[in-house]
């Protein structure tokens, strides 16, 4: 079995900001309310003829730049998306023409804001057992365009944005240390678009009731993550024999920068082992992860050598957490 870690990674954002100033006058509330609850000051939100494979795209290309790879390099795309351009084709496949990747098969994975998560399992698993030795990872969404502005819920939580990971073989004794990833369809109510698949096909009603955004129990949802967050870090260490000590950096799913400090205060880690970037971004989903990881990146706060802890958790529910010493 191959050691499996990241070789190159990238992201591209929108250019176009929406500040808590822009949202607030809409529920009467003020721009300090919203940053309280949720540690967001702005996120970048897509321009109408932009959709989620254009983001993508981008951040694919500075990954395979950073990466020193060619786009005839890739033999695998799994992009997490739950925003793709269309039900199908796959935006994989959109992704794989849009960048010249004519070698590689495609794919898209649907986890929600964990769907980086279950594709970087997936990832190290197919370069692991030799199956396939360079694949792009992208997670990439534009949760603007599946946001209802007039709820007070979610208006003020999600940005769209694109990340994205080359994964393959790197030198013994670095790269992914250990994962876990899980799942409870019980709390699948607690975070949905209720419309829009077979179950509720689309009708002028529907539309009407917004029905194909975002529809959310914010306070389950919280405690969800705030429990399952410690949870994940807490298996991983014991799954790997790392201490908690040992580990460098922790870059987890941008959702709440609450839940960020609960789980800090909690496992008593100091918060700047925390990476959190959510105040400019919001939550974007499957890109946060990546997008946090490029830039904690290039900002020189990650070493080779480190040991990292990437996490995520969302809609489903699921959650997703591995264990990595840093190789690039």
């Amino acid at each position: 079995m191959r050691s499996v870690g990241i070789l190159g990674y990238g992201y591209y954002l929108p250019d176009l900001v929406l500040t808590n100033h822009e949202l607030a006058g809409r529920f009467g509330k003020t721009e300090n309310w919203i940053e309280e609850r949720t540690g967001i000051k702005e996120r970048r939100i897509t321009e109408f003829n932009v959709a989620t494979s254009d983001l993508a795209v981008k951040a694919a290309l500075s990954a395979l730049d950073r990466a020193n790879l060619s786009p005839g390099d890739i033999d695998l795309i799994i992009v997490a998306t739950t925003t793709p351009d269309m039900i199908f084709p796959s935006t994989a496949c959109l992704i794989q023409h849009g960048i010249g990747a004519c070698n590689a098969a495609a794919f898209d994975v649907s986890a929600a804001c964990t769907g980086f998560m279950y594709g970087l399992d997936i990832a190290v698993n197919y370069v692991s057992s030799g199956q396939y030795n360079n694949i792009l990872l992208v997670g990439a969404d534009t949760y603007s365009r599946i946001t209802n502005y007039d709820d007070l819920n979610t208006s003020i939580l999600f940005g769209d944005g694109a990340g994205a990971v080359i994964v393959g073989e790197v030198p013994e004794g670095f790269g992914t240390l250990g994962s876990i990833m899980g799942a409870d369809g019980s709390g699948a109510d607690l975070l949905k678009i209720p419309a829009g698949g077979s179950r509720l096909p689309l009708t002028h009603d529907l539309l009407d009731g917004r029905l194909n955004t975002i529809a959310m129990n914010g306070r389950e949802v919280f405690q969800f993550a705030v429990r399952i967050f410690e949870k994940m870090i807490k298996q991983v260490v014991d799954k790997t024999g790392v201490g908690l000590e040992d580990i460098s950096l922790i870059i987890p799913h941008q959702a709440n920068k609450r839940i960020l400090l609960s789980v800090s205060e909690r496992l008593k880690m100091p918060p700047e082992k925390m990476y959190c970037n959510i105040e400019y971004y919001g939550n974007m989903s499957s890109a946060s992860i990546p997008v946090a990881l490029s830039e904690a990146c290039n900002n020189g706060k990650v070493k080779k050598g480190d040991i990292l802890l990437l996490t995520g958790f969302g809609a489903g529910l699921t959650w997703g957490a591995s264990l990595m010493k840093w190789y690039d």
